[in-house]
């Protein structure tokens, strides 16, 4: 006679994750794996743009080189504190925990004022999404640029709120909302960065849903998953400061 084994409900346990790792970590490589796509298309498109056009422009001096370098250091500075953040995770310290994001943010933001005011130049110049002052011949320069170095933009603007809502948690969302109204009074309608205070009031409302309908206290495998994030934010850009503004200098 056989032996019938009987499982009462609740006893089961739970399948092993893939390759036995946090599964919240699986998730964000996954992200990141499809992330690597959306970049790599538009870097190639980008590429084959620059070497199909003799007159591709290069507009970038030494001014711009500047600042992109400076862009390119806080970037790199935010990856140092983003792994100490995540070391004092592991060993449970909370405080510095919360002190390393918040300087990961700090250095964020200042990429984000950094770009925003390179921008601004590039426009009062008369470069926008369909032509550019610099080659008539070439109006497809301003789309890929504006394009690319605002997708990633807009990846250290989410990675700057992800940090923030890891770090401080509901007592971000007063933050985010008190910069989304001085953006809004701030900035004029007309002013094409007036598209970022949207951006702000969506992560807004998607912070707030998230953090009210699933409130908890994130541990250190929340604080490594944000930094998988952050890391990849700053090797994309890696791959965009040599070849758009490296290759694209006025000697």
């Amino acid at each position: 006679m056989s032996e019938v084994a009987i499982h009462h409900p609740g006893s089961e346990a739970f399948e092993p994750s893939l390759f036995g790792t946090y599964s919240k970590k699986i998730g964000m490589w996954l992200f990141l794996l499809s992330d690597t796509l959306t970049f790599g298309a538009l870097l190639f498109a980008y590429s084959y743009g620059r070497i199909s056009n003799p007159d591709w422009p290069t507009p970038f001096h030494k001014e711009s080189i500047a600042n992109a370098t400076l862009m390119t250091g806080c970037l790199l500075s935010s990856s140092l504190t983003m792994v100490l953040a995540v070391l004092a995770a592991k060993r449970r310290d909370r405080s510095w925990t919360r002190n390393w994001l918040l300087v990961t943010m700090l250095f964020g933001t200042a990429f984000i004022l950094l770009h925003g005011m390179e921008w601004s130049k590039l426009i009062e110049e008369g470069m926008t999404p369909f032509k550019n002052p610099w080659a008539a011949s070439v109006p497809q320069f301003g789309g890929t640029f504006y394009t690319l170095t605002g997708m990633h933009m807009l990846h250290v603007t989410i990675g700057v709120i992800y940090l923030g809502v890891v770090a401080l948690r509901k007592k971000f969302l007063p933050i985010l909302f008190l910069l989304w109204l001085l953006g809004w009074l701030a900035i004029p309608a007309s002013s094409v960065f007036h598209v970022g205070i949207h951006v702000l009031l969506l992560a807004l409302i998607v912070a707030a849903i998230v953090l009210f309908l699933k409130p908890k206290d994130y541990d250190a495998h929340d604080v490594e998953v944000s930094g998988l994030y952050w890391h990849f934010v700053d090797l994309v850009w890696m791959f965009i400061f040599p070849l758009v503004y490296l290759m694209s200098t006025r000697i």
